[in-house]
């Protein structure tokens, strides 16, 4: 081997181990990715509400429309419009003095005609002892009777004219049948009012007040069997009415009937009102508690994850990694969820779900409570 094969066997050893030297340096092993923070809270098993939610109308509970039963001025009004009247209140008042006129004339011949009667019975009396002496004949004595039986009708036909003309003194006086809220009123004073014409005002019964609401058609023999020998609470919240607290009231009656054109069934809750916080025409949410369900495991409803296989929430296993977990949700009350794929005791991710994939590390922020 002569000289320069040997260098070039060397320079070609030098650069190989300079290259290899390179290589080592430039090959470093990746930092470890952070763990991702995530608020946790336990899966618990506890008794919830089984509630059924709906959306509802409040009516009110009666409602009466205000006319006349006579023909007349209006004389006064004795209600501000949109006040509370309570039964039997006056409300309008009519001008009576027509009828109050037929009624003295009834009475008149009312007291005529008992007069006559009172003569009659008299001579009935002398006809019959007169009779039984044999001192009237039989005709005389049956006229006597023909005449007072006569009288007593027409006594009575008296009564009923009198008794007619009272009632049409007092409907000249309108007063409330219900206690209620007034609305507005339609004629002014010293307007001619007609018989049976034009509604003068309507009443409102607003406590105790109902609110209708509809379920589909399945849950009718759920709804059935709890109502058997129970009063099942409904519960009432106006939409976007911040901090005002749910109104309760209790299930009244259900229709005799489905509706065959939308497959549900309509409900009737009555509510106590007494804050007047519900009104006729308002539009609620509207929950039907039917009972306490005992022993069911329960997660946030926020820890439910929907993805293409269905839905799953992360579960940290005890190497604080997540896993993925498919579950059933089978009913949410509350800002819980009732699930089947868990059980109690496990921990379940609440918030940092979107830094997540199976397997990621976790570091545990905070644990939330599950509150019902």
């Amino acid at each position: 081997m002569n000289k320069n094969n040997c260098r070039i066997k060397i320079w070609s050893a030098l650069a190989l181990a300079v290259a290899a030297l390179l290589t080592g340096c430039s090959r470093k092993t990746p930092p470890a990715s952070p763990a991702v923070p995530v608020s946790v809270a336990q899966v618990t098993q506890q008794a919830l509400p089984l509630e059924l939610s709906s959306f509802g109308t409040v009516e009110a509970n009666m409602s009466v429309t205000i006319k006349s039963q006579v023909a007349g001025i209006l004389t006064a009004v004795h209600f501000k419009e949109g006040q509370e009247v309570s039964k039997g209140d006056l409300l309008v008042s009519i001008d009576s003095r027509s009828f109050e006129a037929q009624l003295k004339a009834a009475q008149g011949n009312l007291e005529k005609d008992e007069a006559q009667l009172k003569n009659a019975k008299k001579e009935a009396s002398r006809q019959t002892e007169l009779l039984k002496k044999g001192y009237a004949s039989q005709n005389d004595y049956d006229n006597s009777v023909t005449a007072v039986d006569a009288l007593k009708a027409t006594v009575d036909s008296d009564k009923a004219a009198v008794e007619d003309a009272e009632v049409q003194v007092d409907y000249c006086s309108i007063r409330s049948p219900i206690n209620g809220v007034i609305g507005a009123i339609s004629i002014d004073q010293g307007n001619l009012i007609k018989e049976k014409d034009i509604p003068i005002a309507s009443i409102n019964q607003i406590s105790p007040i109902r609110i209708s609401f509809t379920l589909p058609q399945q849950y009718l023999p759920l709804i059935r069997k709890y109502m058997a020998g129970n009063t099942l609470e409904v519960i009432a919240k106006i939409p976007g009415a911040e901090g005002q607290e749910p109104v309760k009231g209790s299930l009244l009656f259900i229709d005799n009937s489905v509706d065959t054109g939308t497959g549900t069934i309509r409900l009737w809750g009555i509510f106590q009102n007494e804050k007047r916080v519900l009104w006729p025409g308002l539009f609620v949410n509207v929950v039907l508690n039917l009972a306490q369900e005992p022993n069911v495991v329960v997660v946030p409803s926020q820890t439910i994850q929907n993805g293409q296989q269905g839905q799953f929430v992360y579960v940290v296993k005890t190497d604080n990694t997540a896993e993925v977990r498919p579950v059933t949700v089978q009913r949410t009350a509350n800002n819980s969820s009732v699930v089947e794929g868990v059980k109690p005791g496990e921990t379940v991710v609440t918030d940092g779900q979107l830094r997540l994939v199976a397997g990621t590390k976790v570091q545990i922020k905070e644990t939330t409570g599950n509150k019902n």
